[in-house]
């Protein structure tokens, strides 16, 4: 099942779920892989930000993406980001032999000019191969690199095997309002756009033309809903989900922290048996897990759906 420009609705970017002594929790991978499947999500994204990749070594990143794949019938979207090429085109190739539908790429922190991106991404391409359909990935706030509409138009023009972004710039609502404009003027082929940032702009994302969501919030199934009713024109509906969790997504976006609230969450939910990051890791203090459990609290009284299993 490879990935293509239509894609729709939610990827979750999953998390690595390690054990206290920082080895991976295997159990752990195939709870939350079912987990997905369960609520309604499109697909799964492993080996992002969220999932602690560059804590990985090579064969473990493969094993992981590998364990993923197997588990799910949902396509998986696999990131491959690394220094080099060489490091990048032996995870992609490993994972697409696996049964991954794509792989997800982001730009080096030292690209500065417009040039420079696309040149970087026409260089990745022919690494991995014009075969494996890629994402963009493309998150400034983190990566300091900053890709403007007409960039992202240039990327996706001289390469075909781009089927996706992840769009994942603030403030970005206008990028997607660009760039479905030059689809509409015949500009820009037809690519899918899935939205990050912990799902933080999500309502508004979906208006704009955006396709769904790849994010790691702790809740997927909100981001379920909202993509659904915003498809069926169910506005007011899709809002008012949203804003019932948009306290733990404000709470989850600190800088530093923001991993450490979700896989805590992950945990109380019984989705991942421990909040185990690998080490450089920011972690919660007393105080702060007990700010995270009166929001839970909080928001278990407004949505059924959130409730802790």
């Amino acid at each position: 099942m490879r990935l293509s420009p239509d894609a729709k609705g939610v990827y979750p970017i999953a998390p690595t779920p390690f054990l206290s002594d920082g080895r991976i929790d295997d159990a752990s991978i195939d709870r939350i892989t079912d987990f997905y499947g369960a609520i309604g999500a499109t697909g799964l994204t492993v080996l992002g930000i969220m999932g602690e990749a560059p804590k990985l070594e090579g064969a473990e990143a493969a094993a992981v993406a590998a364990r993923f794949i197997r588990r799910t019938s949902l396509p998986v979207i696999v990131g491959v980001s690394a220094p080099g090429f060489a490091a990048m085109a032996s995870l992609a190739k490993t994972a697409m032999d696996a049964g991954a539908a794509g792989v997800m790429i982001a730009p080096p922190p030292s690209l500065r000019t417009d040039d420079q991106i696309v040149g970087y991404y026409a260089q990745a391409v022919d690494a991995i191969g014009t075969d494996i359909p890629f994402v963009i990935q493309d998150y400034p706030l983190t990566l300091s690199v900053v890709m403007t509409p007409g960039v992202i138009r240039r990327i996706v023009t001289d390469n075909p095997s781009c089927v996706m972004l992840k769009h994942e710039d603030w403030p970005g609502l206008e990028k997607i309002s660009a760039l479905r404009g030059f689809q509409r003027d015949g500009s820009l082929r037809p690519i899918s756009i899935l939205c990050g940032n912990g799902g933080l702009f999500l309502d508004f994302e979906c208006e704009r033309g955006a396709d769904g969501a790849m994010t790691g919030y702790a809740f997927p199934e909100m981001l379920v809903d909202v993509v659904r009713q915003s498809a069926a024109g169910e506005r007011e509906q899709a809002h008012d989900v949203f804003d019932a969790h948009l306290p733990l997504l404000r709470y989850e976006q600190q800088p530093g922290v923001g991993l450490a609230v979700r896989k805590y969450v992950l945990m109380r939910r019984g989705l991942i048996a421990s909040d185990a990051q690998r080490k450089p890791a920011g972690g919660l203090s007393a105080t702060a897990r007990a700010e995270v459990d009166f929001l839970l609290a909080r928001l278990a009284r407004q949505d059924e759906r959130a409730r802790l299993v």
